[in-house]
């Protein structure tokens, strides 16, 4: 548990004392309940599969309707999607996403990563996400082969990357393929203006590498003032790029791969975009950190859930109980305690309504306590659930994904095995 100071829980304590006799306004609102019925039947199917431990649900059906929703509105823009296999660490999982889409692109992030998925999918279409250092470059080669590291589009972000992947693709008989990634607006490096790329394109095609095409993320957009206008700026930096490379004699630039959005942004894509491809991953599942206008019509279809493994129905401050009342009469929703299985995790608090982690315990890998108001009734074996910030690394930290049907645990999907 993390450390408790007796002197923050001292000056704590006592504010909620002062705060509490200087206005009622302050109080925070009582809230609480119980499972609603989704939750109630969910926690049941885990009890009958025996997961009374901290496990990573994915809810199939939907998962489905989520990917059902993204192929409808890539279809009728006509834009094929390229699945982010970061977002989606499991064989199973991803599998079922690429079947849903019915497409075979996929981007890749790392080496190891790749290399597990490139035995699985020897047909797909791998774009990297993010420039690696040339020793990874090497690796991949090294394992997979020159042939495989020949079909992977490997993400350049500056002159001397490609000059040190050209250096290495050469040595090893690689045939490289060269996609460069490009700054719309986001600042986290990249190409950043016209002639610095094109010199690139150029250095690509003195040295015989293959430029495949270009990648310009845009997540930031809907977090800016005005999301029509920075759109509007990405779209205008995307095509000052496709023009660099036709200066540079770069041919067929359109039909070069064009890769832009992610789950923040793909639906602006399909409104209207110069590039032709999105990539997408999270909004398949959902996580916190999405819940975007844009991806309103799509469902959370993973939570994290543990048992309780402790109830206290009377939460005492420890070292200073006294002050206790004092804290349950200001925030009503730590009158009651719940030390779960597990936690710390990029997640909130989802099921039961209510429950807060402490403030004055601070986060917990061990026993994580949750706070929650007598609304909430919870006993030591009934199950907590929270909502993933993010999917990523977290779900790769609870082992097989336990997948549930609408009415039971059906399967077990393992995951990738760990990798940045």
């Amino acid at each position: 548990m993390a450390k408790v100071s007796r002197r923050g829980l001292l000056i704590g304590g006592g504010a909620l004392v002062v705060a509490g006799i200087g206005t009622l306004v302050a109080r925070p609102a009582m809230g609480g309940g119980m499972h609603s019925p989704y939750f109630a039947k969910l926690s049941q199917a885990l009890r009958q599969a025996d997961l009374m431990r901290p496990t990573l649900v994915i809810d199939r059906n939907r998962l489905d309707a989520n990917a059902a929703a993204i192929r409808n509105s890539t279809r009728q823009a006509n834009l094929p999607l390229r699945v982010v296999a970061k977002s989606l660490p499991s064989p199973a999982l991803l599998a079922r996403v690429m079947q849903g889409m019915d497409d075979r692109r996929l981007m890749a992030f790392s080496a190891e990563m790749l290399l597990q998925l490139f035995p699985l999918h020897p047909q797909a279409s791998y774009l990297m996400g993010k420039p690696l250092p040339v020793s990874e470059f090497v690796r991949f080669t090294e394992q997979a082969g020159a042939e495989a590291a020949g079909a992977v589009e490997w993400l350049i972000d500056t002159p001397q990357r490609l000059e040190e992947y050209s250096v290495a693709a050469k040595a090893r008989n690689v045939s490289l393929r060269a996609n460069f990634e490009i700054d719309v607006g986001l600042h986290r490096g990249g190409f950043a203006d016209a002639q610095t790329l094109a010199g690139a394109a150029r250095m690509a095609q003195a040295v015989g590498v293959v430029v495949a095409g270009l990648m310009g993320y845009d997540p930031h957009v809907p977090k800016m003032p005005s999301p029509d206008s920075a759109y509007a700026e990405t779209q205008k930096a995307y095509a000052e790029a496709i023009a660099a490379l036709d200066a540079a004699g770069i041919p067929q630039v359109r039909e070069l791969t064009l890769n832009g959005a992610g789950s923040p942004t793909f639906r602006r894509h399909c409104a209207g975009t110069i590039v032709n491809e999105v990539s997408v991953g999270s909004a398949f599942v959902k996580p916190g950190d999405f819940d975007y206008d844009d991806l309103a019509d799509l469902m959370p279809a993973a939570f994290i859930a543990t048992p309780v493994l402790k109830r206290e129905g009377d939460m005492k401050l420890p070292g200073i109980e006294a002050f206790s009342g004092a804290m349950h009469w200001f925030d009503r929703n730590t009158e009651r305690g719940f030390f779960v299985h597990g936690g710390h995790w990029l997640a909130k608090p989802h099921s039961p309504q209510g429950l807060q982690y402490s403030k004055l315990f601070g986060r917990s890998s061990n026993q994580e306590l949750l706070t929650g108001s007598h609304k909430v009734d919870l006993r030591p074996g009934d199950t907590v659930f929270y909502r993933p910030d993010q999917s990523e690394a977290l779900f790769l930290q609870f082992g097989d994904i336990a997948v549930y049907d609408g009415s039971a645990i059906v399967e077990a999907w393992p995951t990738l095995p760990i990798s940045a």
